[in-house]
């Protein structure tokens, strides 16, 4: 098999707020893709949101997305990276 690489990163959506209140979870998912490209190294057309992810983001509507998100990013031999909820520690 090849090399993937797999980070674990936590990432502030901040800038959400400052979209259109109608428009907010839409502009939370191309945070999101703008950041796993910015930490992996890809483009971002190359870059794969699980679905229970994207529920997440939608979880609450589209006016109010979480305020940061916990994902896990596997970036694959032939560029593809895959963006899935972080699995969280119980107590």
């Amino acid at each position: 098999m090849g090399n993937n690489t797999e980070k674990t990163v936590i990432i502030p959506l901040r800038a959400t707020k400052m979209a259109p209140r109608t428009r907010r979870a839409i502009r939370a998912i191309k945070e999101v893709r703008d950041s796993v490209a910015r930490h992996m190294g890809a483009d971002s057309d190359k870059i794969w949101i699980d679905k229970t992810l994207n529920e997440k983001i939608w979880e609450r509507g589209i006016q109010n997305p979480p305020k940061k998100i916990s994902l896990k990013a596997v970036k694959f031999d032939d560029g593809l990276v895959e963006v899935s909820l972080a699995e969280t520690k119980v107590k």
